[in-house]
């Protein structure tokens, strides 16, 4: 016993951060990685409809072609939590899933802006989202893994504030590359935007991989009560889950008949096949189950959807509007922006450039905020609560959008953009916050997955359904997309509201 004390003082005097109460440079380097990763989202999300456009893509087929982003993330990170909560080496659980995606990420970034068609762009997009899915979502299971409850919001946000500061790098890189570095512009300032960010996501990776360390299986529980869950999957869970198959593949069946019938916008067979395959996983989940093969993942990860606390089914209403609306953001306000210059309407135009140069730069702004805002969240949810403090920040968010959507000066759009930056902040940390409070530590990943879905698919629902919403009732005009985005982030702020309170310690 003295020798274990004589160790433990030896490693309090190294500066080891203690599981229970980790020092303010173990979480920096615990989230430094983070940076990397959001300069790849950063570089991802202001310069992809950039890249179709300049590619042939119409306005109305660019919410179709980002399909990948979330089709990648539903299917990738419950699959990475599930195989990182059954992992444990040399490397821990979740930094093998680390290390492994930030060097594919780095590898698809660099071969992104050398594509030469459309379809080899749309594939490299999959390649990219798969890889930098893989490596993040790892990011926030170690969080849950390695502090107690009260200490996640602080640590959630400080993953904010390296997101944010990512963002904002990446947002700005192709303008600094070409106003302070004399990159030749257009094609060439992509490329060169890509290279750096490749290399800088390596770096911080490595250097949160080299410098974290985790805590065997068997301690993650230590200092708190366990959520009660099934350990295998049951037979009513299965019965539950073949009928539930049933109905979504019957819809999924409807949904395609009445496409091909009345001929309406052909992106609802998209979201008749994503019915249709929820719907056949199930019913192969319960094949597998009354076989026997209860170790079989897809069988664990379906019946762990099934048995989802209080907390990720609420989350899962409010998510949905709130990412419904930024995936709008995304994926139009280059466009939009664009829109606004009658120069500007031409793609390849040198105008059309500046604008997207300039949207690049707005993005920059509301990371910028977020990051500042997300050190002040846990000052704030401390006195009005979490659910009550996302409310407020997504109201914040609704009506940045909506400045967004009826300012006729993009030289303007600087000041709505900070409410985009408010919401941005909640977003990114304060789920996480809620959620890991009630589920299994042990299937911390999984959930952390699981809760990811929620995420992605209201992100395949405006894929599949925007380009009809734009087309229809704003006559093809990108800016309408951005009001659809400042209603369902107002829907969300309501909602936010009934999100369970946290269970008394």
């Amino acid at each position: 016993m003295q020798a274990i004390k004589r160790r433990s003082a030896r490693a309090g005097r190294s500066g080891r951060a203690s599981p229970s109460r980790p020092a303010a440079w173990h979480l920096w380097n615990m989230c430094v990685g983070l940076f990397g990763v959001q300069i790849v989202w950063g570089l991802q999300n202001v310069n992809t409809s950039r890249i179709f456009q300049t590619l042939g893509a119409d306005v109305d087929e660019l919410a179709l072609l980002w399909i990948a982003a979330p089709i990648t993330g539903l299917l990738v990170q419950p699959v990475v939590g599930h195989l990182s909560d059954r992992t444990w080496g040399r490397l821990g659980r979740r930094r093998p899933y680390i290390l492994a995606g930030g060097l594919l990420t780095a590898l698809a970034l660099l071969a992104m802006p050398s594509v030469t068609t459309l379809w080899s762009a749309c594939v490299m997009l999959w390649v990219l989202t798969a890889s930098i899915n893989i490596a993040m979502e790892p990011f926030r299971a170690l969080v849950a893994d390695t502090l107690p409850e009260p200490q996640r919001t602080s640590a959630f946000a400080l993953q904010v504030f390296f997101i944010g500061a990512g963002a904002v790098f990446a947002s700005a890189l192709p303008w600094m590359l070409t106003n302070w570095f004399g990159v030749g512009g257009g094609a060439d300032t992509v490329t060169a935007a890509y290279a750096v960010g490749a290399v800088v996501l390596v770096v911080t990776v490595g250097w949160s991989v080299a410098t974290t360390p985790e805590r065997p299986p068997g301690q993650l529980a230590s200092g708190r009560a366990d959520v009660a869950h099934p350990e295998v999957p049951t037979a009513s869970g299965a019965a539950a889950l073949a009928r539930s198959g049933v109905a979504w593949t019957l819809g999924g069946a409807l949904l395609a008949a009445f496409t091909a019938a009345l001929q309406p916008p052909r992106e609802l067979y998209l979201m008749a096949g994503i019915a249709a395959v929820f719907g056949l996983l199930q019913l192969a989940a319960v094949a597998l189950r009354r076989r026997g093969r209860t170790s079989i993942g897809m069988v664990v990860i379906v019946e762990d959807i099934l048995h989802m606390p209080p907390v990720l089914k609420r989350l899962a209403l409010v998510q949905f509007f709130t990412w419904f609306g930024m995936f709008a953001l995304w994926v139009y306000a280059i466009p939009a922006v664009a829109a606004l210059d009658p120069a500007a309407r031409d793609p390849s135009s040198a105008a059309y450039g500046r604008s997207a140069d300039w949207v690049g730069m707005l993005f920059a702004e509301y990371n910028a905020v977020a990051a500042l805002v997300a050190l002040l969240l846990p000052a704030v949810a401390r006195r009005v609560g979490r659910r009550a403090c996302h409310a407020i920040c997504l109201a914040g968010g609704a009506l940045g959008l909506l400045g967004f959507a009826t300012f006729d000066r993009s030289a303007e759009l600087w000041l709505p953009a900070i409410g985009i930056g408010v919401a941005w902040a909640a977003i990114l940390s304060l789920p996480y916050a809620m959620l890991s409070d009630g589920v299994p530590a042990r299937k911390m990943g999984v959930y952390m997955g699981i809760h990811n879905i929620f995420i992605v698919l209201p992100q395949l629902i405006a894929a599949a359904t925007l380009g009809a919403l734009v087309r229809v009732p704003f006559g093809g005009a990108p800016g309408g997309a951005l009001t659809i985005a400042a209603i369902a982030l107002a829907i969300g702020a309501c909602l936010a509201l009934t999100i369970p309170r946290a269970r008394a310690k």
